[in-house]
């Protein structure tokens, strides 16, 4: 038998070598102090959460783990810093709500969302839910969907800021059901809940949190929860998509990634120890109190996820010509 020529034996031992020093650095990972970025500032789902995690993260990894808060540009700081880190599993970041609606609000990103990030783990998701002024008639969604029909242009509905998840799931329910609402933006989601209370908007797709007690005493409506399954918080209130308006889901969410070529095998670990993490008793008690549904699922599952939310966020964009302000 020939013996195979010099290039070819030259690159399978160039890549065994590669292939034994990735599971040597995954053996011994990791060494040092991991830091987890948070695109938005301190406070919040997203920040708690993180922090949570890094918490029990770190007695797993026998290192310290600790969060960073990089706030700015919709979370494109954050983001850009994660994509830019070097991909050896030292620097992981969680980006906001609005990483995969970037690319279409933004006509330029300084990195590429589909390809500059290693997907690990999604983390938890955020059901919204959709709640109405008193005032309004309207006691379900079929029926406020009905009103809208009947009187076009006449029910505001507030959102968090320009291309924010309240504003998109707005833009979506007026597409779906084919009415027409004037929305109205807010810098946060605090001025856009005390302007519902006071009845100068009528709806608004909130958070549970910064909702759930003006629920509780009738100051608000709850019409419909925007994910899934109902809430156990809010057990009687039914889903959009059952209460009217098939199809429709819309829930904030973050996931934990990496920079893209981090090695797998160290992907797989940080997969393995979060998932863990968020199926802790502790965990599923404490996030679902900050109106988290805690998640899980494969590093693929993630990365299908950011996949299937860019196209399905650009065509709402696209259609409803949301711009940045």
């Amino acid at each position: 038998m020939r013996a195979a020529p010099t290039f070819v034996r030259a690159f399978v031992m160039a890549a065994c070598a590669v292939t034994a020093s990735a599971a040597t650095w995954a053996d011994s990972y990791p060494s040092r102090a991991v830091r987890i970025i948070v695109p938005v500032a301190a406070g919040g789902g997203t920040d708690y959460s993180a922090r949570a995690i890094a918490h029990k993260l770190s007695a797993a990894l026998g290192q310290s783990v600790v969060v960073e808060n990089r706030p700015g540009a919709s979370g494109n700081i954050g983001a850009e810093q994660i994509a830019r880190a070097a991909p050896d599993g030292y620097t992981l970041g969680m980006p906001i709500t609005s990483f995969p609606v970037n690319p279409s609000l933004y006509s330029k990103l300084p990195f590429d969302t589909a390809k500059d990030f290693a997907p690990v783990v999604l983390v938890g998701t955020l059901p919204l839910v959709l709640v109405v002024h008193p005032s309004v008639p309207a006691q379900n969604t079929a029926a406020l969907i009905e009103q809208a029909r009947k009187k076009p242009g006449s029910i505001n509905f507030a959102n968090s800021g320009s291309g924010t998840t309240a504003h998109l799931a707005g833009e979506l329910f007026k597409r779906m059901a084919k009415i027409d609402l004037v929305s109205v933006n807010y810098k946060g989601g605090g001025p856009a809940v005390t302007d519902l209370l006071g009845g100068q908007v009528q709806m608004y797709f909130a958070t549970l949190p910064s909702v759930l007690a003006h629920i509780q005493a009738g100051k608000l409506r709850a019409l419909a929860v925007t994910g899934k399954a109902r809430l156990a918080e809010l057990p009687d209130v039914p889903t959009v998509a059952e209460s009217g308006l098939p199809g429709f889901e819309v829930t904030a969410w973050f996931g934990l990634f990496a920079p893209a070529g981090t090695p797998e095998p160290i992907i797989k670990q940080l997969n393995a120890e979060v998932v863990k993490i968020l199926n802790t008793a502790e965990m599923q008690k404490s996030l679902p109190q900050h109106g988290i549904v805690p998640a899980g699922g494969s590093p693929q599952e993630l990365g299908s996820h950011l996949r299937e939310e860019i196209q399905k966020w650009s065509v709402v964009v696209k259609d409803a010509g949301i711009k940045v302000e």
